[in-house]
């Protein structure tokens, strides 16, 4: 299993910034819209990210570490156009709104930040708005487990060391969840990629264990996002 990242050091940053990190960290995976005012705004890495694929302007807002934050944003008024196309490239979005009027929030103190949370996981497979869906093609989500093959000495879930080659079988769980339709079915090693191919998903949902096999990931190719989830014990 992959190991978590070290949650960043928090104690120099200004209470803004200090916010964006705590909640960009409990939303690994996702670049975090961040509302401030009428723009959600993206810093660090999300910003550089957004920046190549939206083709909007990168800046930079004070310091953080001796490094310059990098920043980026998206009017709220079309920020439906933009998640619209970071979905289409496979990206995952965590939108945060502001939970209070600001200035609820100065008669805490001056240097008091608005609270804020993530209302809305956007990503390929759970979409439902009808303005976000690409028209003529379903949106469905895939989960992915492994079984052992009938007859052999497969590796189950938790990771264990194949008995050979092709000693796997696997369960596939689709739905659309913009229509409701929900299929289950099984594949080979050898017969996945066509498996998915007729099931066209716009997300595929995996244990982390299955995530880190290289060659899992070679055969699933590039043509959808691929989300890894912690495995329950």
């Amino acid at each position: 299993m992959t190991a978590p990242p070290a949650k960043p050091d928090i104690s120099t940053a200004t209470p803004m910034i200090a916010q964006f990190i705590e909640i960009k960290c409990a939303n690994p995976g996702s670049l975090l819209f961040y509302r401030m005012g009428d723009f959600y705004e993206l810093f660090f890495e999300d910003a550089e990210i957004a920046s190549r694929a939206l083709g909007i302007v990168l800046t930079k807002r004070g310091k953080h570490e001796g490094q310059d934050i990098r920043m980026c944003g998206v009017p709220i008024d079309r920020a439906d156009d933009y998640l619209q196309r970071l979905i289409a490239l496979g990206h995952r979005v965590a939108v945060c709104e502001q939970m209070e009027d600001p200035a609820e929030a100065k008669k805490r103190g001056a240097k008091s930040v608005v609270r804020r949370a993530v209302t809305r996981l956007v990503t390929p497979g759970t979409i439902t708005e009808e303005r976000l869906l690409e028209p003529g093609r379903a949106s469905v989500m895939l989960a992915l487990a492994r079984l052992p093959a009938a007859g052999g000495k497969g590796q189950g879930s938790a990771g264990q060391e194949s008995a050979g080659k092709d000693s796997f079988d696997y369960g596939l769980a689709s739905i659309d969840i913009s229509t409701g339709m929900f299929s289950l079915s099984t594949a080979s090693q050898t017969s996945l990629p066509a498996q998915i191919a007729r099931i066209e998903p716009r997300e595929i949902i995996l244990p982390d264990t299955m995530h880190d096999d290289r060659q899992l990931r070679d055969l699933l190719g590039t043509a959808c996002a691929i989300t890894p989830v912690a495995q329950m014990q």
